[in-house]
């Protein structure tokens, strides 16, 4: 009897402590979540839902002052959605600017298991972004805003830019790709020079199929990366991912767990996809607006060389070059100081043009 006894007070204090570390952690994100969903004086702070090409897709709106310009922020992938963290960096910018985040179609917030059925295309994802940009124009009552791509943001961005040069007044490309078969055949070259005899390496690259990519080819360049310290978040980062994750203003738990079931089985198809591949920037170099590049010097997931080249063709109002020292592909994160810096020069330099 004893010793049932005493089992049953350890599980009873066990009960207890956990009951009282759950209520502490919830307590503690309920108070930072209501820090980080307050409203600037004179700004901006809202969420929505907006119909968008017969589909939900979810916009964050942010700014200090509304009558700054907007900024309209493409995240990654395809398919990666940083509304799980983004917040943390973008609001470094929204002094400056009224940032608008999205979540692409089906992915992030705009997930949506109904939709895994679609045929991801060029033509889906250009009315889609037009769509948002006329949305946000409106709602904001502004005639032009400013798109910030990040990798496939960059790529997707840019041929907005091309397509609806009515629409925007800059172009801020940031771990800039201009062809994806030609970038990934640009990796397996890097690899080689890097792997030398290293056996392991050359096993790897004799993974890599830059004419079709597979998750065997991610996988495989990932880990290479990784290897050589060239992976996205080599450098880490300049905030804390964990805290930021806790105190996101944008995501409830069941949101956190709609985000852990998505599927994004069909991104890996467009990715591997020819629709994907019509995307590319070669030989369109014609720019109506300034065309301003922020690249890591060590970002080889997006080969900063070929960004380099690319950069020199083109023909714009204006053009501006930043380099990142000892960055990689993950430069927002791992130093998300240094980029706010330059995009306030950026702003600067705009705001007199």
């Amino acid at each position: 009897m004893k010793k049932k006894s005493k089992i049953l007070k350890i599980i009873k204090w066990t009960a207890l402590t956990f009951f009282l570390l759950a209520a502490v952690f919830f307590l503690v994100r309920a108070i930072g979540k209501a820090v980080y969903s307050r409203t600037p004086d004179g700004g901006i702070n809202q969420s929505m839902y907006i119909d968008i090409n017969g589909t939900k897709q979810w916009i964050n709106i942010y700014g200090e002052d509304l009558d700054n310009p907007v900024l309209l922020y493409l995240h990654g992938g395809p398919g990666s959605a940083t509304s799980t963290i983004d917040y943390a960096y973008t609001r470094k910018w929204a002094d400056v600017y009224t940032v608008v985040t999205w979540d692409q179609r089906n992915c992030g917030k705009s997930y949506g298991a109904e939709q895994n059925d679609i045929v991801l295309t060029r033509e889906l994802f250009m009315t889609d972004g037009k769509e948002v940009t006329e949305f946000i124009l409106d709602y904001l009552a502004k005639d032009k805003l400013t798109i910030l791509g990040h990798s496939w943001g960059s790529i997707y961005g840019a041929n907005l830019v091309l397509e609806y040069p009515e629409y925007y007044e800059c172009f801020i490309g940031t771990g800039q790709l201009v062809d994806y078969l030609e970038n990934e055949e640009a990796f397996r070259q890097e690899a080689l020079l890097w792997a030398k005899d290293d056996q392991e390496t050359l096993a790897l690259i004799n993974q890599l199929t830059p004419d079709h990519v597979t998750m065997e080819h991610i996988t495989a360049r990932n880990a290479i990366m990784q290897k050589y310290g060239y992976d996205m978040m080599a450098n880490g980062s300049d905030y804390n991912f964990i805290t930021t994750i806790i105190f996101n203003p944008n995501y409830s738990l069941i949101d956190w767990l709609d985000y852990l079931q998505g599927d994004m089985g069909v991104y890996l198809d467009f990715f591997a996809s020819q629709e994907f591949a019509s995307f590319s920037l070669k030989g369109r170099t014609d720019y109506q607006v300034p065309f301003i590049n922020i690249n890591g010097d060590k970002d080889y997931q997006t080969n900063y060389r070929l960004a380099q080249e690319y950069f020199e063709q083109v023909n714009a109002p204006y053009k501006k070059m930043y380099i990142m020292e000892n960055m990689t592909h993950g430069l927002l994160e791992s130093d998300s100081e240094g980029f706010s810096e330059i995009l306030h020069r950026i702003a600067e330099t705009e705001k007199t043009r």
